[in-house]
């Protein structure tokens, strides 16, 4: 550990460019990304209804939209997958929760680099300035899915939407990876260097630790990813053969020959499986947080929570040919792979057992951020029970390329996610604007989303099982699926209450954030650093003063002890876990 006063001379900043635009202030930074991810999902989730409305109702005209044409929902298709990844499920729970609290629960005064801090954000920045850019080019936006499968994404002459707007896709996820590389350096070196005194590693709440290794993976997985995208960008305009066989298009012979389009698979995948925990491990840390602060009870095996996630880590390294069984791939290394994702349901699974063993016994305040916590285990179950069935080759196969496929992920990997940053919204909101939300509207929220999200992703395991294909436009006049248009109308309508109950969440935040009932500096009794601080916290985080850890971060219920908690900076009396 460093310590951290001749690291970080920065001045607080005077002008309104310095402070709030241009910020070096990690809590700025943070908030900038938070704020961006916001405007990403509602943009996201727009996408998502015209996909579900245009499912139902093939033939509508939509006001300001039109007819959604076949190829229009491939695009949407793609859009929506691409931003709610990169641009929500990435960028809120690491960029914006990490980049706000992580300095302030390892007692540092900032991130180790702020400079590269504020160009990692605007980087992000101009990242989803231009995946949006794809929409309004000369063609629209692309249509190849957001995994970019080529050769469909390497052939500008393959379809509506592959031209200019496949390069600016490729190149928002490129300049996305510049940034994601720059916040992961910044991550990592700032958890190794700037801990205060006597904050040990097994000393670091599971927040930290979630945070940690997922800018580990964020190092390794995005550097790949970014590789790809370069080749993808050549292959399309200089004439390169990295990913395109010998190919007709339109009755024409392509003139490229000797790529392979499973390299891209390969590279996409190496990226694209690390990429599920990138966005799922900050909220087991955000879970992990919330259930053991809101069940006043330690969190149940603390060390094998930390060795679980990094265990969870390294494997996900592991398992990405689990997505191409599709490909011809030989049986013995769909064996191994899918060995391998069976075994990453161990660390999975300790932390679930973990988490209930967290709350059994304890005296559970069932507020608004502690129902997200558990909302967010609920669905991280509920879409993991799924995963070994797709983890074996005989059943991925029928199984792959139906709804069966979309319910997993969107529970596990899109929702459960989302529940995590809710989750850290309410816990957190106090600590970053001095006000509290609303606990009614948000216990509305809660359960409207929670029953609106099984409505809509439960079925679908149904519908694939039933032989639903996914990334179809059409499926209404299909004899065989015929059967199925109530459910997936069903689901269409839940589609549409889910989203509208999202706005109930946007005015709580809005108007909370100025209306607010002022909030202490510690109102849920918690006992990690960034609640020994102001509301909200100076520019330094610790007004001056570097803080000194004696205990560990979830020491509650502590015999003896005068509260039932007892914070990271007191005093050691004796009384400790």
């Amino acid at each position: 550990m460093a310590t951290t006063a001749t690291i970080h001379a920065h001045a607080a900043p005077e002008g309104f460019v310095r402070k709030y635009i241009f910020s070096l202030d990690h809590k700025v930074i943070g908030l900038q990304y938070y704020f961006l991810a916001l405007v990403a999902v509602f943009v996201g989730m727009f996408l998502s209804l015209l996909m579900r409305v245009h499912m139902i109702w093939p033939t509508a005209v939509l006001p300001l939209v039109g007819e959604i044409k076949p190829e229009t929902y491939l695009s949407l298709l793609t859009m929506h997958g691409t931003i709610m990844v990169f641009f929500v499920l990435t960028t809120a729970p690491q960029g914006g929760f990490g980049n706000y609290f992580l300095p302030i629960q390892i007692g540092a005064p900032d991130m180790a680099f702020p400079v590269l801090n504020m160009l990692s954000f605007w980087t992000t920045f101009i990242a989803f300035i231009t995946i949006l850019a794809a929409f309004f080019v000369t063609g629209g936006a692309p249509l190849h899915g957001w995994t970019g499968y080529a050769p469909l994404s390497a052939l500008s002459n393959s379809g509506p939407g592959e031209q200019l707007g496949a390069d600016l896709w490729i190149t928002s996820i490129a300049i996305f990876c510049v940034a994601s590389l720059m916040g992961a350096l910044n991550f990592i070196t700032t958890v190794l260097d700037l801990r205060a005194r006597g904050m040990t590693m097994m000393r670091l709440p599971l927040t930290v630790w979630a945070w940690f290794i997922t800018a580990i993976l964020g190092l390794l997985a995005f550097g790949v990813l970014l590789s790809a995208g370069i080749l993808l960008l050549l292959d399309r305009n200089l004439g390169t053969s990295f990913y395109i066989p010998l190919v007709v298009v339109n009755g024409q012979v392509m003139g490229h020959k000797g790529g392979s389009p499973l390299l891209w698979q390969h590279l996409f995948w190496f990226f694209g499986h690390p990429e599920v925990y990138i966005a799922i491990l900050p909220g087991m840390g955000v879970a992990s947080q919330l259930l053991s602060t809101f069940s006043r009870k330690p969190i149940f095996g603390y060390k094998a929570m930390v060795y679980a996630i990094m265990a969870i880590g390294f494997l996900g390294f592991m398992v990405w040919g689990h997505h191409m069984f599709m490909s011809g791939m030989s049986p013995y290394s769909a064996f191994a792979f899918s060995l391998m994702t069976m075994a990453i349901g161990v660390p999975s699974a300790i932390k679930t057992f973990n988490w209930l063993g967290t709350i059994h016994g304890g005296r559970v305040r069932f507020q608004t951020p502690m129902l997200y916590a558990i909302g967010f285990v609920s669905l991280f179950v509920s879409g993991g029970l799924s995963g070994p069935f797709l983890a074996q080759p005989v059943l991925d196969i029928p199984l792959h390329d139906t709804a069966f496929v979309v319910g997993h992920f969107h529970l596990i990997m899109g929702v459960a996610a989302i529940f995590g940053m809710f989750a850290g919204t309410y816990y957190w909101f106090p600590k970053m604007f001095g006000r509290m939300m609303n606990e009614t509207w948000g216990k509305i929220h809660f359960f409207i989303t929670l029953i609106g999200t099984y409505c809509i992703f439960m079925p679908m395991h149904y519908l694939g099982m039933a032989g639903q294909p996914r990334r179809y436009s059409q499926f209404t006049e299909l004899n065989y699926l015929h059967n199925l248009i109530p459910l997936n109308t069903f689901m269409t309508y839940a589609a549409i209450i889910t989203i509208a109950a999202q706005f109930i969440f946007l005015f709580n935040l809005i108007w909370s954030m100025f209306k607010g009932p002022k909030a202490s500096d510690n109102p849920w009794e918690s006992t990690t650093l960034e609640w020994t601080t102001a509301t909200p916290p100076p520019h330094d985080n610790f007004g001056g003063h570097t803080p000194v850890v004696h205990h560990g971060p979830y020491e509650y219920s502590v015999p003896g002890a005068p509260k039932d908690y007892i914070m990271q900076t007191d005093p050691v009396t004796g009384a400790s876990h």
